[in-house]
């Protein structure tokens, strides 16, 4: 089966083989041995754990199989295009964005973080927005976290498309307000963004 490298970074490599998607986490020579394997261990398993429950809620890539052993986890190949390259050459762009909003209440209403909320994270395949790289995510019901995971879209917004990124932004937030636990959250981003706000300043 031919096999290609179509990623790497610190964490770990992306490996396409036929149409599955190897994540292979890399051994960190910095760290003691025991407590690396441990590491990668527990962020192995908590990654399959939340792409399996995202799945039920959102498209996210389907999870074939995962290894402690190996530190691996494999996955669907998604042959779509990253939103962060197409987002504002694709139709209805403001449409997609509340269609994001809409995924992240979802998740979020299951207690799931997402933790690299990024559009380099969505892919967009078969008209439908995909939410590739759990990696960073986690579980909690606290506002301040899905607060945080609502910064972090509108910080890549801003970065990545800067010429529409408020009214992106805005999209999101009204597919965000499906969320039972909007109300509270939407208040917390508030003071998020007054804390990132205040650090810019200094």
């Amino acid at each position: 089966m031919q096999k290609s490298i179509i990623s790497q970074g610190a964490e770990a490599i992306l490996e396409l083989q036929g149409d599955l998607i190897i994540k292979r986490r890399i051994a960190k020579t910095y760290r003691y041995p025991h407590l690396d394997d441990k590491l990668r261990k527990t962020r192995t398993r908590k990654e399959a754990k939340l792409l399996l429950k995202a799945s039920k809620l959102i498209p996210v890539p389907l999870l074939v199989s995962s290894s402690d052993v190996n530190m691996e986890i494999s996955m669907s190949y998604l042959p779509g295009q990253k939103l962060s390259d197409t987002l504002e050459s694709l139709p209805s762009p403001k449409d997609i964005c509340f269609t994001i909003g809409k995924q992240i209440a979802l998740l979020h209403d299951a207690g799931i973080i997402h933790g690299d909320l990024t559009t380099s994270n969505m892919i967009f395949f078969q008209k439908k927005v995909y939410f590739i790289d759990f990696g960073l995510g986690f579980e909690s019901d606290n506002p301040e976290d899905k607060a945080v995971d609502l910064h972090l879209i509108r910080q890549a917004l801003e970065a990545r498309h800067f010429e529409h990124f408020e009214e992106y932004f805005e999209a999101i937030l009204e597919g965000y307000r499906t969320s039972r636990n909007a109300p509270a959250v939407l208040k917390r981003l508030e003071k998020v963004e007054q804390r990132g706000r205040y650090k810019q300043a200094y």
